[in-house]
């Protein structure tokens, strides 16, 4: 995990992003990568299931 800080980021109207948006965005984040974990899992367990 990266621990890099940027200090120098700006929203698109020039001014630096709130916590809480940034907080959205690792939710958002996180929220996808567990679907896509998910479904990743389910199509093996459909595709070894329908195989066997």
């Amino acid at each position: 995990m990266s621990t890099t800080h940027v200090t120098s980021a700006r929203t698109s109207d020039g001014a630096a992003p709130r916590v809480r948006h940034q907080a959205r965005e690792a939710a958002a984040l996180m929220a996808f990568s567990a679907l896509s974990s998910i479904g990743l899992a389910a199509t093996f367990l459909l595709l070894t299931r329908l195989g066997g």
